[in-house]
């Protein structure tokens, strides 16, 4: 585009399902304008970063700077800069940590200014940095800000976090401003924190400044498609009143291409893995099986279940007769890095499963887009990140949601009404569930005559529609290639414009 000299720096929230987007959204934009862009973030984060960026080649103008952080000085353990493995009662120390970032992200850009003459074209900073707003207006840039999630899921988490909405309802259900009277919401898809907030807790006093600050940003960048989620893309743009450009999904581009299955690099360096050894295994047992017959299961890089919900999906697994890939961790209230004992599930279990090829579990980390991606894999048992979603999607692989935190409950919930590509099959980690009812729910959706059918041909729509939106040629360019075009013309006229205004000044 001739821009070469333009300078953006990203500014992403501390935990992996932030910084994996930030990254593709970085290499994104540089592969499609050449511009500088510098992702600044923690010493720890950066050190991942730059392993990642490592493995694959071509990234010479993505900058990683380091911001100084110390997580003692906000009650946190030590080296403690990510979500990671980080107990939920310590979770609001780290987002109010996040905060500190503020001084030396402005240090940061005040150096870019010195030396580079003007200010950054821009800066993309995460929904939860409201603050980069002020750093923005103060040095003579703008602030965009970026959605890592889905329109409906993120419209959701901050209409209910600006509003409140279930302090005024008696009942077990509310409606929530913004959206229609049809989208009911119920408490128990509220986080138990959220759904504790008045306002005046550590929780609110983070939340709602930030993204009442992110609300008034010039504008947002949201990882989706514009034909998958046109609801929820309507809804956050009447909230926000803001443009919104949907430059979804950001992952990479070999998983959207028609090879059957992906090296396993893919993944790896899509989340800073370094080679493990079940990685190539995965694949060799999703070989032994015939196609659509496996159900994956996965709760996203930092969750886990309850030890009794763990045995009853054990048993429930084992009595479907199904083969499944289980990538399983400790249960709560044990180290998520710790050694697997043998006495969360039932007596014999693994032995059993691996015996039998019935199943195959996973101790810690898989690689995920791979194992949706291979011609085996029916349906993903998931978390309903928004990362995780996506990746399903793009493979046509319906899902069977388990939201845990965040905005997963919202995301699982638009899956089933909006889309008709889920069932939900429990929430969070304190539901009571047996054995029978994942039996169940898996028998439904690997039956191919009814509702289980009926979500694998929605899923299957909506990759050619993910799989268009990225389509780059000149006969026609996707929806996302021309939104992502779009929001770098609209940064550049600003640019113009501004340096227009400030020359007449000085000719004054």
């Amino acid at each position: 585009m001739g821009f070469e000299n333009e300078h953006i720096v990203m500014l992403p929230y501390m935990a992996q399902g932030h910084l994996i987007p930030f990254l593709a959204l970085a290499k994104q934009i540089q592969q499609r304008t050449n511009f500088t862009i510098t992702i600044a973030s923690t010493p720890l984060n950066i050190q991942s970063l730059q392993s990642t960026i490592a493995t694959s080649s071509n990234n010479t103008t993505i900058h990683l700077a380091e911001l100084p952080f110390c997580s003692t000085d906000h009650g946190l353990p030590p080296n403690t800069e990510t979500t990671e493995n980080l107990p939920l009662n310590k979770m609001i120390n780290l987002f109010v940590a996040s905060l500190s970032l503020e001084t030396p992200a402005r240090r940061l850009i005040s150096g870019i200014i010195e030396k580079e003459g003007r200010p950054p074209l821009c800066i993309i900073s995460d929904v939860f940095f409201g603050w980069a707003n002020d750093v923005a207006d103060s040095l003579g840039t703008v602030n965009v800000s970026f959605d890592t999630s889905g329109a409906y899921g993120t419209a959701a988490y901050i209409s209910i976090w600006l509003n409140l909405p279930h302090r005024s309802t008696h009942e077990d259900f509310f409606t929530l401003p913004g959206f229609p009277e049809r989208c009911r919401f119920d408490i128990s898809q509220l986080h138990p924190f959220l759904r504790a907030a008045d306002g005046t807790d550590s929780w609110s006093r983070f939340f709602q400044p930030q993204i009442s600050l992110s609300a008034k940003s010039f504008g947002w960048l949201c990882n989706t498609v514009e034909e998958i989620e046109p609801f929820g893309l309507d809804i956050l743009r009447n909230y926000l009143r803001l443009p919104v450009w949907s430059i979804g999904p950001l992952i990479p581009r070999e998983a959207l291409k028609n090879s059957s299955t992906l090296d396993v690099s893919v993944s790896r360096q899509r989340a800073g893995k370094k080679l493990s050894f079940p990685a190539e295994k995965c694949l060799e047992w999703l070989d032994s099986h015939g196609s659509d017959s496996v159900i994956y299961i996965s709760f996203g890089s930092q969750n886990t279940i309850s030890e009794t919900q763990m045995r009853e999906l054990a048993i429930g697994l084992e009595e479907s007769g199904r083969s499944f890939i289980w990538v399983i961790r400790p249960p709560v209230g044990f180290d998520l890095k710790g050694e697997f004992r043998a006495e969360w599930l039932p007596q014999g279990f693994e032995e059993r499963m691996n015996k039998s090829k019935q199943g195959l579990l996973v101790h810690n980390w898989a690689p995920q887009l791979e194992i949706l991606s291979h011609k085996s894999t029916r349906v993903f048992v998931s978390h309903c990140g928004w990362n995780s979603v996506v990746e399903s999607l793009s493979q046509g692989v319906p899902i069977v949601g388990w939201p845990m935190a965040a905005e997963q409950a919202y995301n699982s919930k638009m899956l089933e009404e909006e889309m008709g590509v889920s069932v939900e099959l429990t929430r969070g980690v304190q539901s009571k569930i047996v054995w029978e009812e994942v039996k169940g729910v898996i028998d439904l959706v690997m039956d191919e005559s009814g509702k289980g059918g009926e979500m694998r041909k929605n899923a299957a729509v909506i990759k050619e529609k993910i799989r268009a939106s990225i389509r780059d040629d000149d006969e026609e360019k996707g929806s996302s290639v021309k939104a992502m075009d779009d929001f770098v013309a609209v940064l550049l006229s600003k640019r113009q414009e501004s340096s227009k205004s400030s020359n007449s000044i000085v000719s004054n």
